[in-house]
Parts: C-alpha cells; structure tokens; sequence
C-alpha cells in the first residue's frame, strides 16, 4: 500500500465525520469529486483469488486491478446504461488476435500501463497472475476453468508486452471469462517479494495490500468499518476518473443508511430492503434504478437424495403449494421478475432462466402428496442464510405457512452467513431457500455452476446428480453450430424442469439508490459499482 501523507490524512480525517456526524449539513458535505456509498457488507480481502474472499473483495478487484478485456456498454429498458455482453473492448490489451481455429489468442499489452507503485507492467506479471489464478484452488480457479483456463502451460510470454494462451479446444466463455474480476493482473514483482516457502503465491501479502495497476488505489481499509479509494492519475487502460476518491462505509442497520441517504448526508446507497427500493422509488426524491440481473434465479431446493425429496410426486407436490404471489408481494414488493405460471405444454425456449410452469394449487398439491404415499404429510427442515434474512425469512414463513395447509410440518433453520457456504457443500439441507446469478451470460454457465454433478457444484443444493444432464452441459459449452446449441439448450431446460430438483420463484434486481446528482452509473454483471464511470453533476 502507498505511503500515506500528512495532507491524505487530514483529508480523510475531513471526510469521516460526513455519513454520521453531520446530519444537518446535507448534499453540499460530499465534494463534488467525492462519492460517499453505504452498504450492509464489504470486503474480507483486497485480493480475489483467496478461496475465502468474500463476493465484495470482487468490488476491490474491479476498480484496484485490470484485467485484459473489457465489455462494452449499451441502454437498458429501464433506462440506465449496463454492459455490452456482445462487444469486447481493450482494457489492458491493447488489442488481440485469436487463430482461425479459436485454439490460441495473443495479448497485445498496452506498453504505458505501471502499476500503483511506479513500475511497468509486463507480460511476466500477466503469467503469474494467471498461473496464479490457475492454481490457488476455490472459487477462483473453478471460474477460470469455466472458460477453459485450467493449467499454467496454457499460459506463455512472447516478449515483455504480447503474452499468448492455448486452448485443446475453443469455448465460447473464454473472452467474456476474461472480463470478470477473477483474472486481474497483480505486480507479480512486488507480491512474490512477500512470498514465503508456505505462501509461494504471496495471499497472506495480497489479501492485505494493493498490488494493482487499475484505475484507483487503496488508500485504507478497516475490516467491517470502511474502505477508501483515491484515483491512480497514470492509469492508462482507459478514461481517467472523474471522482478522485471514493469511501465505502459499512453500516449494519438498513433504516439509518436509507435515512443518510434522504437527508444527502451519502451520495449512494446499496442493499437496502427491497421495500425500501420499492418506498424511496414511489416517492421520487431520489433515482432508483432496478436492473434485473442476468440469469438470476432466487427458487426453493429439494436435496433428492433425502427422503421424501427423492420421489418426484412431493417435489410436485410442494412446487404447487409455493404461495408464489404472497411471496412476490409481501417479500419481494415486486423488485422482480416472476418465473411462475408458465403456459402448460408450451416448449421450453433456449435460454435460462425459464417460467416454471406452476402456481398456486393447493388441492393439486395435497393430491400429488397422497399419490406418493404421504396423505397426512411429513416433517422436515427449511434452511435459509441469516445473512439475507431481509427476504428470507419472510418467504420462508410464507412457505412454512402453505405447506402446513397440505401437511408438510416445516421447521425453520437460520444458518449463519458466514457459515452458508459450508452448509451447502456439505448438501445435508433437505429444503432450501438461496439464490445463484451467473457473471457470464450463457446458460450452459448457470448449469456448469449448479448442476454439473462431476464438479459437486456448491450451488447444487439439491445435490442433483444426472449424467445425461452432464452431457447436454458439455455439448453446449464447446457447440459452435447454433442449432444444435439451442437444441442442447432445450434439452438440458426439459430435464431440470421436469426433474424439478429446484423450484423457480423470482429473477431478482439489482437496486441502487442515488442522490440525482450522480451520473455515470452502469450496471454491470457482477452487481458492483464501477467507480471509474461514476460522477456528480
């Protein structure tokens, strides 16, 4: 990390007081070249490759570190401007070229990048953070195998600026795979000075200090209180940012950052209920913009491998019984999209996610219950992450209620967050309520992550196992035809859903609150905000 002088601290020292010591100065407390955001959770880790980073060590990797490429940007429906999925852009690379057979790609690497501290950025330092990325283990390197980024022999150096990939194959996830914030490029120079026989990947080092080249650096950061970031003036992989700094603070309570937010004490808010979205929308004071997130999907699991979840009629069974509109409105205040109610006997599209095609029937479901020999229901357990218990816990009551109607005696479990991730690899919840969204577009990447049954997915809760299912996701993956790609599309939709493993409830938005001065904001699939757009008319 950077010295810190005399003028930086008694800048910041300025600055810290704005979110909650000064309720009546309002908006005019935040220079204009200043964004103040508030969120309920924030980094464990300044480096994303940990495997126990958490999904905020992502907003670090995004405005502290560049990757090669970049997408470009397009107009939403609702108005504001996201990523471009289809356009690739120069970040780091300058340009690039990829060989007639898809099998092998050169960087062309801009020759003016540095990074934060004054030295020039080389191919060398590309191979050793993808080496790096390859071989730390987690999530991590399961995403870099996503796009077919599996081992560092892939990886070569042509000469200090042109660094070169091979592949056995072409997969059409590899250049978006490389816009997501797992493959940064770190100064390889100043983190293997911090490496150790124990830590030759220098996490320990990393995880703690900024060894980036991207648009801002870190200033500080106080574990669960705040992190800040200044502008890197010599950032060349693209415009220079109009803020100079930016502070993140960390606040628990939902009501007192929407209550900073109303009186212009912070300029953004993020991760606020969705009723609050819902209040501060109607009442028009503020801009909030809801983005549905590509290929969310918030649903209900059923682990098939414990009884009585292992007999598709009571899969069916509690699929009818889901209270799905109470869930949506009482919930969800309708900050969603609805993946219920589907056309019965209409085809399955090529895409993800797909309307199931279930609603509310509770006489079908107590009939499908009796079908399968359970006519005065059973007991069992509702899992949910405590950590998202803002919507959680509602739905969960809300489903415990409507399953009681049919027989079905649920107990509630409220896992702590930070044991969530555990408890789902350990696939022992019978039933349970979570979410996955992918970064990368293309369906066959949302059943890589949660249903691929030889990669024993995390996010495959209802520890679903299905080999031909497996088959369809490879076939997908590498399928340049694009008939045949919709057609292994379909059938990977035809055997989930009638499988039914996992009952689809709702496609979730991203929310962001802001004062109406700020602009430059673009939603981008990782559900952070990039910092380098952003700025206060």
């Amino acid at each position: 990390m950077p010295p810190i002088s005399r003028r930086t601290l008694l800048a910041r020292s300025a600055l810290a007081p704005l979110a909650l010591s000064l309720p009546r100065v309002g908006r005019a407390a935040t220079p204009a070249d200043v964004l103040v955001v508030v969120g309920e959770q924030g980094p464990n880790s300044l480096d994303t490759h940990v495997p126990t980073a958490n999904d905020y060590s992502r907003l670090v990797a995004w405005n502290v570190y560049d990757r090669l490429v970049t997408h470009g940007t397009k107009p939403l429906e609702n108005g504001a401007v996201g990523y471009d999925v289809s356009v690739m852009k120069p970040e780091l690379a300058e340009r690039w070229d990829i060989s007639p057979d898809g099998k092998t790609i050169v960087f062309h690497l801009r020759q003016n990048a540095t990074f934060h501290d004054g030295s020039k950025v080389t191919a060398e330092d590309v191979k050793w953070s993808f080496d790096r990325a390859v071989s730390v283990g987690g999530f991590a390197t399961v995403q870099m195998a996503a796009g077919s980024l599996t081992k560092p022999e892939q990886f070569s150096i042509v000469d200090p600026h042109t660094f070169r990939i091979t592949f056995d194959q072409p997969n059409k996830l590899t250049m978006p795979d490389l816009v997501v914030p797992i493959p940064v490029v770190i100064n390889s120079k100043l983190a293997r000075a911090h490496a150790t026989e124990a830590d030759p990947w220098a996490l320990d080092w990393v995880q703690h200090n900024d060894a980036g080249g991207g648009a801002f650096r870190v200033a500080s950061w106080k574990p669960g209180t705040e992190i800040v970031f200044t502008r890197f003036d010599e950032w060349a992989s693209g415009p220079q940012p109009k803020l100079r700094r930016v502070i993140y603070r960390q606040i628990p309570s939902p009501g007192t950052r929407r209550a900073l937010l109303e009186r212009g004490d912070v300029d953004v808010s993020v991760g606020l209920p969705p009723k609050d979205y819902a209040e501060l929308a109607a009442a028009g004071k503020l801009q909030v913009v809801g983005t549905p997130v590509q290929n969310d999907l918030l649903f209900v699991d059923m682990n098939v491998q414990i009884k009585p979840f292992d007999n598709l009629r009571v899969r069916q069974a509690v699929a009818w019984a889901v209270p799905y509109r109470p869930i949506m409105d009482g919930a969800l205040y309708n900050r969603d999209v609805p993946m219920f109610g589907g056309e019965a006997g209409k085809p399955y599209p090529p895409t993800w996610p797909v309307q199931s095609r279930y609603d509310t029937d509770l006489a079908k479901a107590k009939q499908l219950l009796t079908e399968a020999g359970y006519p005065d229901g059973f007991k069992t357990t509702l899992s949910y992450d405590l950590s998202q218990a803002t919507t959680r816990e509602p739905i969960a009551l809300l489903l415990q209620e409507s399953l009681g109607k049919i027989g079905i005696e649920v107990s509630i479990e409220k896992v702590p967050g930070a044991n969530w991730f555990a408890q789902m690899a350990a696939k022992t919840m019978p039933l349970v309520i979570t979410e996955f969204y992918g970064w990368l577009v293309p369906p066959e990447y949302f059943y890589f992550w949660n249903f691929d049954g030889r990669n024993n997915a995390v996010f495959n809760t209802a520890n679903y196992v299905n080999p031909k299912l497996d088959a369809a996701i490879d076939a997908a993956r590498f399928e340049s035809d694009p008939a045949k790609y919709d057609a292994d599309l379909v059938q990977m939709n035809d055997i989930v859903m009638g499988d039914l493993p996992r009952i689809p409830l709702a496609r979730l938005l991203f929310d962001v609150a802001m004062q109406k001065n700020v602009q430059g904001y673009v939603y981008w699939f990782h559900t952070h905000l990039d910092y380098r757009t952003m700025f206060k008319a």
